[in-house]
């Protein structure tokens, strides 16, 4: 049965993957995405986090068009790297504001839906990088580990209404960002890595979805590595 699904930041990388995972299964995809050109094939909402009118305006025309959201996909983020020393509190805060209080927002507008309907799936996109730290990174890290215990206090303020809330934590993956980088540094990574590769978007894509599917009804408040290995133990 088609379920109306809501990934935010699904215009590219993991968030694409996503999106079409979804659409592939016959979902009502809706993506948010806040700059360039959006992908064809899903309705594409122009929505910035950090801007509550912006997630309020956008759900509504979701609403409007295929229904209260069902499953919603946290994904959206972004990353200010820097060193302590030289980290601003503009950096801190901004990332913050996306990563965590973004994802606040748009999980509490979705729970308004979920709650009605006495049943619902939250995936937050999280990072390695929030259960092992990385330098230069305190921000990001600090974003990405606060979803976790966001994501399990919800687990526990919403299991009765039959709404599940997990955690997908990748690890490196191959999208734009990490091509990017040069040879020597991506070699680098791929050595800290026990399966000695990146992931492909598309494999944390089928983790978003199995999590949000009628065979994971009895997952919550669970944090699901996708990184070959590379956080075992935290």
């Amino acid at each position: 049965m088609s379920r109306s699904v809501l990934v935010t930041g699904g215009n590219r990388g993991i968030g694409l993957a996503i999106a079409r995972a979804f659409a592939d299964a016959g979902d009502k995809v809706a993506i948010t995405y806040r700059s360039g050109e959006p992908p064809a094939g899903f309705l594409a909402v122009k929505c910035d986090i950090t801007e509550p009118e912006q997630v309020e305006q956008a759900y509504k025309e979701i609403e409007e068009k295929h229904g209260t959201v069902e499953v919603l996909v946290a994904n959206a983020g972004v990353t200010r790297d820097q060193l302590l020393m030289r980290m601003t509190e503009e950096d801190f805060a901004a990332v913050l504001e996306t990563n965590l209080t973004g994802t606040f927002r748009v999980v509490k507008r979705a729970n308004r839906g979920m709650l009605r309907a006495r049943k619902g799936r939250v995936v937050l996109i999280s990072s390695v990088v929030g259960l092992m730290g990385s330098a230069g990174q305190a921000n990001y890290a600090a974003s990405k580990a606060g979803l976790v215990g966001f994501a399990r206090s919800l687990a526990r303020e919403l299991g009765s209404r039959n709404i599940t809330v997990n955690v997908v934590a990748p690890g490196f993956v191959d999208t734009d960002m990490t091509r990017a980088l040069n040879d020597d540094q991506r070699e680098n990574i791929v050595k800290q890595v026990p399966l000695a590769r990146y992931a492909q978007p598309e494999e944390i894509a089928a983790s978003v979805r199995f999590l949000a599917s009628d065979e994971a009804a009895y997952i919550t408040g669970a944090v699901l590595p996708v990184d070959g290995g590379l956080g075992m133990g935290h």
